[in-house]
């Protein structure tokens, strides 16, 4: 009897596009997909960091690169990724947040939130697409998204709405670029510990309702959406498109 054979996670031989790469979440994602043999290129608004990132990944011996980009550009982006591709993966985890309670949210901010959320975060992967449509070549495009682009959360309406919209287009682009051989699909984390969100972690009342929540008990850790990030750009996730695949402890299963 010929066993059956899973496809392995190995990207050796593939180039990706980790936006947002500089530091927590894409960072760790950028250096489980360097591990997992992907030439990476690490993009972001702080130069500094980005060619702080491209080093650390260098001195482990990966291939990488570093890119300063704002993905609000759309310009420079689309010209950015149409010089540096075609990339056979994309990570977007460029993202923000300005939480208020519904009745007081400003335009501004809600603007803030769906230029980098939802109107960056789709034309990157436009961008992304079109080189590979043009170069004849397979993909897959993921976008950090969100448990609450699932369920709501309190003063959380525009990032539920923003996340929300990155579930609707990453189903839509999965139809869309699916007879090409591109994949589509989403990971939506929980609260995950950062540097950045330590301060939030450090409230008591927001430890109490993330541990009322979470069945596992505990908040999340950037390699727990890492994890995810090397399953779904390799071929071990083949057949999985417009889908999101839940890092969130159990959050939304209640």
């Amino acid at each position: 009897m010929k066993l059956p054979r899973t496809p392995d996670m190995r990207l050796d031989g593939r180039r990706a596009l980790v936006a947002g790469g500089s530091s927590g979440i894409g960072l760790a994602c950028a250096a489980a997909l360097a591990r997992a043999g992907a030439e990476v290129t690490v993009a972001g608004r702080r130069d500094a960091l980005v060619h702080e990132a491209r080093d650390a990944l260098q001195a482990e011996g990966h291939a990488a690169q570093a890119l300063p980009l704002d993905i609000t550009d759309l310009e420079a982006t689309a010209a950015a990724v149409a010089e540096g591709g075609p990339f056979d993966v994309l990570v977007n985890a460029a993202g923000t947040a300005r939480h208020s309670f519904a009745t007081e949210t400003q335009a501004q901010d809600f603007d803030a939130v769906m230029s980098v959320n939802l109107r960056a975060a789709y034309f990157l992967a436009q961008a992304v697409a079109k080189g590979l449509v043009a170069a004849r070549r397979p993909g897959s495009l993921i976008t950090i998204s969100s448990q609450m682009g699932q369920v709501g959360g309190p003063k959380r309406s525009v990032y539920c709405a923003s996340k929300h919209a990155v579930e609707g287009f990453t189903k839509a682009m999965a139809i869309d670029l699916g007879p090409m051989g591109i994949r589509v699909n989403t990971i939506c984390p929980t609260f995950i510990l950062t540097p950045l969100t330590a301060p939030f972690f450090d409230e008591p009342e927001t430890r109490r309702w993330i541990g009322q929540n979470i069945p596992l008990g505990r908040a999340g850790e950037v390699g727990d959406v890492a994890g995810a990030a090397v399953y779904l750009a390799s071929d071990a996730s083949a057949l999985v498109t417009g889908s999101a695949l839940s890092v969130d402890g159990g959050w939304t299963a209640g």
